[in-house]
């Protein structure tokens, strides 16, 4: 019997997946030709999607991407054997084998919702080994492991889950903030899809290293596909004991369930996602105090990212020192890369901190779809600073960013030509704040309003040198004045496009 894997990730989905699946298996009736058709989670390399693997005694041989009409040819080659669209040994491809994957370790490779697959590829040992831990030692482990928020504070997680063990409360949750919205970013999506069992591993972990018994993953409301994986893994882990009373035997407890968002950018932010899961509209909160002491339901809570959540298995399972050797600085670990706009090779790209955006950018992305130089690159989503050629060679950092107004957020590059206009994408971060606001703050609910209308005035030129001054002013009390990173955030971009492209901002000639 020949082994098929065809990938069920919802971007492979959009390119015709389901109907290339469809298609393998009605040839294969057709001639006779018995296969076990497994639709695996995706490697990111989005492409070659739709991806075609095949078992072969030397590994996984690859094709794509592949249509349904091309189904009929490979059988007709013989399923592994050369075709035009044969890509060779998968794990032999130059962009996936020097990444360095740690939490996307089995992309590509299992079936999502098969705990036997999960299991048999080191799935759970992470949580094994925290089940005969104090909880303490759990979190010493993930604090000496270096790793930190994979959202845009960074803030180290170890902290985070010291502040909640230490906190008073009847009740403690874990928190997954699955709410997805930076544009270019789906390694959260991809997770959710792709490796469900990870995410709840690494929640039921810090459940019990926080004494946490209860867990929401709070999942973008456009993942239907994640969310469909998310509640399938959670019942066969109910199933097995790998959630809910008496885990293994242990005594530990810990319950797990979906919440689906409410459509709002303004939800990934904690406090506002907080209030959506309470049921009330998602509006931030001030702070103090903070989730980690009075969080959902007034309760210490636990919030984290499903990224961050999901590295954590492979730290209690290989130990913080191995985790730690990846990364530099104070930038430990890997970070799952998402290249995405105006770019060649799209996809996901797990690497330690410390890779150059120019080898992102040109060695694994391939430079520019249209062939284009590149211009600038945003990363961190849409409020990130617009980086120019001339930092490429950054390393990924979060301190090195920062000292120049940059961030790496929760990694998504967003690639632009040299035939983009900076004063417009400007212009769109203001209007994408005016948009997203919750409106409880005056800098952020009216600064943006009155940002697009100065940046309409100065690309008119009219009085440029007065409206570059009030757009400064006015992105410093943003800056300064917003309650949460929404509006203190927004002038990110606008400042960077600013800096780095002036030329932008001036008055256009007007056709004669």
């Amino acid at each position: 019997m020949i082994t098929v894997y065809v990938s069920r990730d919802s971007a492979a989905i959009s390119l015709g997946a389901d109907e290339v699946a469809v298609a393998i298996a009605a040839e294969a009736a057709r001639q006779g030709v018995a296969i076990k058709l497994i639709r695996n989670s995706s490697r990111g390399l989005f492409w070659l999607e739709p991806l075609v693997e095949v078992a072969t005694d030397a590994g996984r041989i690859g094709y794509g991407p592949v249509q349904a009409e091309d189904v009929a040819s490979l059988f007709a080659v013989g399923l592994g054997n050369a075709h035009p669209l044969c890509l060779g040994l998968v794990e032999e491809l130059p962009y996936l084998k020097t990444q360095e994957r740690l939490t996307f370790a089995r992309a590509g490779i299992t079936d999502p919702v098969s705990l036997d697959d999960y299991l048999a590829h080191d799935g759970y040992k992470g949580l094994k080994n925290a089940l005969a831990m104090e909880p303490a030692a759990i979190i010493a482990a993930v604090t000496d492991s270096g790793l930190r928020g994979r959202g845009g504070a960074a803030f180290p997680a170890g902290i985070k889950w010291k502040t909640v063990l230490g906190a008073e409360g009847a009740q403690k949750y874990i928190v997954c903030n699955g709410d997805e919205g930076d544009s270019g970013t789906y390694a959260d999506r991809m997770v959710c899809e792709g490796d469900p069992y990870l995410l709840i591993e690494g929640m039921t972990i810090a459940g019990i290293a926080v004494g946490a018994t209860r867990g929401y993953i709070y999942l973008r409301c456009e993942y239907p596909y994640g969310e469909r994986a998310l509640n399938e893994a959670i019942a066969a882990a109910y199933a097995n004991n790998w959630l809910g009373a008496n885990i293994q035997g242990s005594g530990k407890h810990f319950d797990l369930e979906v919440r689906m968002g409410a459509g709002a950018y303004i939800c990934g932010e904690e406090t506002a996602l907080l209030e959506s899961l309470e049921g009330k509209r998602g509006m931030v909160r001030f702070k103090p105090p903070l989730p980690a002491i009075k969080g959902l339901f007034g309760c210490p809570t636990v919030i984290n990212n499903v990224i961050t959540l999901a590295s954590v298995p492979v730290i209690l399972d290989k130990g913080a020192a191995f985790y730690k050797d990846f990364g530099t600085g104070r930038s430990r670990g890997t970070l799952p890369v998402q290249l995405a706009g105006n770019i060649k090779f799209g996809g996901l790209v797990e690497k330690a901190f410390g890779v150059s955006l120019r080898d992102l950018l040109h060695t694994y992305g391939g430079g520019t779809l249209s062939g284009r130089p590149i211009r600038a690159v945003q990363v961190g989503g849409p409020l990130g600073s617009y980086i120019p050629e001339s930092q490429f060679d950054l390393p990924l950092d979060y301190e090195a960013y920062a000292k120049l107004n940059n961030m790496v957020g929760h990694g998504g590059i967003t690639v632009f030509d040299d035939t983009v206009d900076m004063a417009e994408q400007a212009r769109f971060s203001m209007e994408f704040c005016a948009t997203e606001s919750c409106g409880k703050c005056t800098p952020c609910r009216i600064g943006s309003t009155r940002g697009m209308e100065v940046i309409d005035r100065l690309v008119a030129g009219d009085q440029p040198v007065k409206q570059e001054a009030l757009l400064r002013d006015l992105c410093d009390t943003m800056l300064a004045g917003s309650l949460c990173a929404l509006g203190g955030m927004a002038p990110f971009p606008v400042l960077s496009a600013l800096n780095h492209f002036p030329d932008d901002f001036r008055p256009r000639a007007t056709p004669a």
